[in-house]
């Protein structure tokens, strides 16, 4: 019977280890999705501290208007609001995250598939030693 304890125990350790790769790749996507919201997300930009009528910009990613240094040469309020290195650090963090979480979800699955895979075969010698083959 330790076998079968030490079995379970493995599979919860697997289940585990698999949830936290979830969790992780769910954090990852809440990531891109903050990341989408940044880019594809119309905005509004202050002229001057609390501003009754601010600036209505468009989003970054369809914006006919140049870069952002262009906008600030410019006096366009919109160009510092919305930058292209938040939505970078957004990204950057999620590779890390989501490898971590792939690699995870991927360790917890193979260790629980070998632990059933090995219930098994000890299944399959019981019968065959019952069988006295």
């Amino acid at each position: 019977m330790r076998s079968r304890d030490y079995d379970l125990d493995f599979r919860d350790r697997a289940s585990r280890i698999r949830a936290w790769g979830i969790g992780l790749l769910a954090v990852a996507g809440l990531l891109w999705a903050w990341c989408a919201v940044l880019l594809l997300t119309p905005y509004e930009a202050d002229r001057k501290p609390d501003d009754q009528y601010p600036a209505q910009c468009e989003s970054r990613l369809f914006t006919d208007r140049g870069t952002a240094n262009e906008g600030v040469y410019k006096g366009d309020y919109c160009a510092n609001e919305r930058d292209w290195p938040e939505v970078l650090a957004l990204l950057g963090l999620s590779v890390p995250v989501s490898l971590a979480g792939a690699i995870l979800v991927t360790t917890g699955t193979v260790h629980r598939t070998l632990s059933a895979h090995a219930e098994a075969m000890r299944e399959l010698d019981r019968i065959a030693d019952a069988r006295g083959a």
